[in-house]
């Protein structure tokens, strides 16, 4: 399939990515988003203290914002994104869908990522079994048996890597819901699905030996990978070599909103706190504007 192309594909409806594609579209460039505004943290907030609205709800403000972006010509593609692949002068996008853009630059602004899952053993068991990035960590349990919990694309493809390495692999999760090629994917592999179900506990003892699902079904692993949502922000950096902060949690950046990739910009939540939408549209304006300034030189030296 031949991969369509963009100047500029921006990762997060909120507002950090929304107000990046204002000042991108309007720089005449081609821009894609992806991601879903019921996904951000905005999407269920009420806002109160933004600089001249008061008393509106944060999905009216989103919804406002995505009709203002596709008034200045941006597209959304309401997917997950899988992988991102350096390719020459421009970065490959594969979504959950199967599609794959080329873009001559990327703008991260999906958000910080906030999955525990708040069950018994998992605090006590971080590092030593329990994991919140497969390709991370998948790795270390090289033919080990393994449990991933989460609903959508994240945990999917976290399975489907795990797979190859690990020895039985497990998925648990309430529904599976992901975009229809994905789901066949995982039907035609050899993950174990494990639907309608959570996980309750995390038991063992120097290391996780096992976890018990709400349904009483009781899985001995040796690996637990909680993954819930969209890929993060720690699996796509670190597949880029983006450099993170000594947390490992956030994305570092200049005031220019660059990234340690050139051609990568982050904005909003992903970048630390605060965690307020006034940094996030602030960081979104600058990120929009330098990434349309990148993918203007890449495109004019391509020809």
């Amino acid at each position: 399939m031949k991969p369509s192309e963009r100047d500029v594909v921006i990762l997060g409806l909120g507002p950090a990515g929304l107000q990046a594609a204002v000042h991108a579209a309007r720089r005449k460039m081609s821009v894609l988003l992806m991601g879903s505004i019921q996904k951000s943290s905005l999407f269920t907030a009420h806002i109160e203290n933004y600089f001249s609205l008061f008393n509106i709800s944060g999905e009216e403000m989103l919804q406002r914002g995505l009709a203002q972006v596709q008034h200045f010509g941006a597209e959304i593609l309401e997917e997950n994104v899988i992988a991102i692949d350096p390719e020459g002068s421009r970065f490959r996008i594969r979504s959950e869908g199967g599609s794959f853009i080329d873009a001559f630059s990327l703008i991260l602004a999906t958000g910080s990522k906030r999955n525990k899952l708040g069950v018994p053993g998992e605090k006590a068991f971080l590092g030593k079994g329990v994991s919140y990035c497969v390709d991370c960590d998948g790795l270390f349990f090289r033919g080990a048996d393994v449990c991933v919990t989460g609903n959508e694309s994240a945990a999917v493809d976290g399975a489907l890597t795990l797979v190859k390495t690990a020895g039985h692999v497990h998925l648990v999760c309430e529904k599976v819901a992901v975009a229809e090629t994905l789901h066949k994917e995982l039907q035609a592999s050899p993950v174990i699905i494990h639907e309608n179900s959570r996980i309750k506990e995390i038991y063992g003892n120097a290391a996780v030996e096992g976890v018990r699902l709400t349904d009483g079904t009781q899985l001995p692993v040796e690996g637990v990978f909680i993954e819930q949502g969209a890929k993060g922000v720690l699996e796509l950096a670190l597949k880029l070599g983006i450099q993170l902060d000594d947390e490992m949690k956030y994305i570092q950046t200049s005031k220019q909103q660059e990234t340690s990739v050139p051609g990568i910009f982050a904005a909003g939540d992903i970048c630390g706190m605060p965690w307020q939408m006034a940094k996030a549209v602030g960081e979104g304006c600058v990120a929009g504007i330098g990434a349309a300034m990148w993918a203007k030189n890449q495109r004019r030296k391509a020809g």
